[in-house]
């Protein structure tokens, strides 16, 4: 008799564990369907930011300052050539200001690289610039080049701004 109460007790175990055991498969299987996910399809924010960069050089050359300023988030910070880094709205607003005021100013880049994070939700183009400007030390003219990386981050209504945007110059000419 006791051995079938052993036996009777071991086929009511397995059958309360069998709950739990199917539970666990089924959280399981939710957690490896949640990992085999299809990667987000990056090539449409891609090529928005390639076109927010071709806006960005079109508004460069109309010097249309608001629109220039709104290519950027709020906590943005941008690191020109020969400048210190200006963070935040307000920073970046007198940078801009004062670039756009020089009547020498021309800006043109064009990326070489863009990537998009997997997730979607951040993105940075890579790339060379041309900058023509007066130097404010000899009120002279001069020609930069060089190239830049700027980090985006996607807004919730699916447009993108800079989160990071720096630029460095390249070597100097030779004369």
């Amino acid at each position: 008799m006791q051995a079938i109460i052993q036996s009777n007790r071991r086929i009511r175990i397995g059958t309360q564990g069998e709950p739990m055991k199917s539970s666990f498969f089924a959280v399981l299987l939710m957690l490896l369907a949640g990992c085999s996910q299809a990667p987000h399809d990056t090539s449409a924010d891609a090529q928005a930011l390639k076109d927010n960069e071709v806006r960005w050089n079109q508004e460069y050359a109309a010097k249309d300052f608001d629109k220039i300023v709104a290519h950027y988030t709020d906590d943005a910070t941008l690191m020109a050539p020969g400048a210190p880094p200006a963070s935040g709205r307000t920073a970046i607003q007198g940078v801009l200001k004062s670039m756009l005021a020089d009547p020498a100013l021309s800006l043109k880049f064009q990326a070489s690289r863009v990537e998009v994070a997997s997730a979607g939700d951040v993105g940075w183009t890579q790339g060379s610039y041309q900058m023509t400007l007066t130097d404010p030390a000899t009120n002279k003219v001069v020609h930069d080049a060089g190239s830049y990386v700027t980090t985006y981050k996607k807004q919730s209504d699916g447009s993108w701004k800079a989160v990071s945007d720096i630029a460095t110059s390249g070597p100097a000419p030779k004369s």
